[in-house]
């Protein structure tokens, strides 16, 4: 892909360091507030990440170990991690991690996007839905696969086995990501990779950069396991809604089988992720009882925040064109 347009100075930094010029690092406000809705700190820390996925063209591979680049993306880790600890940092009780997450999910109250999706969403809504999730889903389970070699026994087994069946089981046609290229092309949308990263809100790339956070550190595999755990735990019934939307529009059932496909996957990723994965990696690790909650926390948090940022703009919009 493409380097992204710069959003400010963080993101202009960044971008001119990896044409090759060499300006001091700028300083990072730690007093940056709703850092999830600040565009120019999540695009720079998403570029920062990017270099370690597949890169931008034209920028050389080597600049992932940039020592400047590295400084850069530390100093944008510390306020990001700090606020996402004061937003949703858990409190863990000695019951099994698997029920503490069932009861975490049971009491989220975040909008639903995908009831919206399933009966109200036009194919301008919808499109626009995919859109944004194309930044993740393009590289879907990316993130989460860098756990497998920081993880044993079990919880190792129980890993590999989620995301062997999110790359399509040796089966190149039935990745997800390329699942999900099919449901792009019905609604008319560029499949490259990272084509709508400059034009994504900031809660679209902190989706990816709170994942992106968990991976790249070891200190975090266990928030990487929740989030994913999260993720599984809560996937079912809304991608049964978005078949149903995407049906409601016209889709055949190859254009809506990635949200199929995780009606039938999820429903058994669930019990895996919940017991074989995290129940196993606290049993080695029970320190780590509130980091798998953590991340937990995080995925569902900043969803919620993606689900508000969507719907109010379409109610906006709505309410705008019922004026006129």
């Amino acid at each position: 892909m493409r380097v992204p347009p710069a959003r400010g100075p963080l993101s202009g930094w960044l971008i001119s360091r990896l044409e090759g010029h060499s300006d001091p690092i700028p300083p990072v406000d730690s007093d940056r507030a709703a850092l999830w809705a600040d565009e120019d700190f999540q695009l720079a820390l998403w570029c920062c990440y990017e270099l370690s996925y597949r890169g931008f063209d034209g920028v050389p591979a080597e600049a992932e170990w940039d020592p400047d680049v590295l400084a850069f993306r530390a100093r944008l880790e510390e306020p990001w991690s700090d606020w996402l600890r004061a937003t949703w940092w858990p409190k863990a009780t000695s019951e099994p991690v698997s029920t503490q997450l069932r009861r975490m999910i049971d009491a989220d109250d975040g909008p639903s996007l995908a009831a919206y999706l399933h009966r109200h969403a036009d194919l301008t809504q919808f499109a626009e839905f995919v859109a944004n999730r194309s930044v993740y889903q393009l590289k879907e389970a990316d993130p989460h696969s860098f756990g497998i070699p920081r993880l044993d026994g079990a919880a190792k087994a129980a890993l590999v086995e989620i995301q062997a069946d999110e790359y399509g089981g040796g089966r190149p046609e039935r990745m997800h990501a390329e699942l999900f290229r099919t449901t792009m092309r019905w609604l008319g949308l560029d499949d490259s990779y990272g084509y709508y990263v400059p034009d994504v809100p900031a809660v679209t790339l902190a989706l990816s950069n709170v994942m992106s956070l968990f991976a790249f550190h070891r200190r975090w595999v266990g928030a990487l396991v929740g989030h994913l755990a999260a993720l599984e735990m809560t996937s079912t019934l809304p991608n049964r809604r978005y078949a149903a939307g995407a049906a409601r529009l016209g889709a055949t059932a190859d254009q809506a089988r990635y949200f199929t496909e995780h009606v039938e996957a999820d429903a058994v990723h669930e019990q895996i992720a919940a017991h074989d994965l995290c129940d196993s990696y606290v049993a080695d690790h029970p320190e780590a009882a509130p980091d798998v909650l953590f991340g937990a926390a995080c995925s569902l948090g900043i969803d919620n925040l993606f689900a508000t940022h969507l719907l109010t703009r379409w109610n906006a919009i709505g309410e705008e064109q019922a004026a006129s």
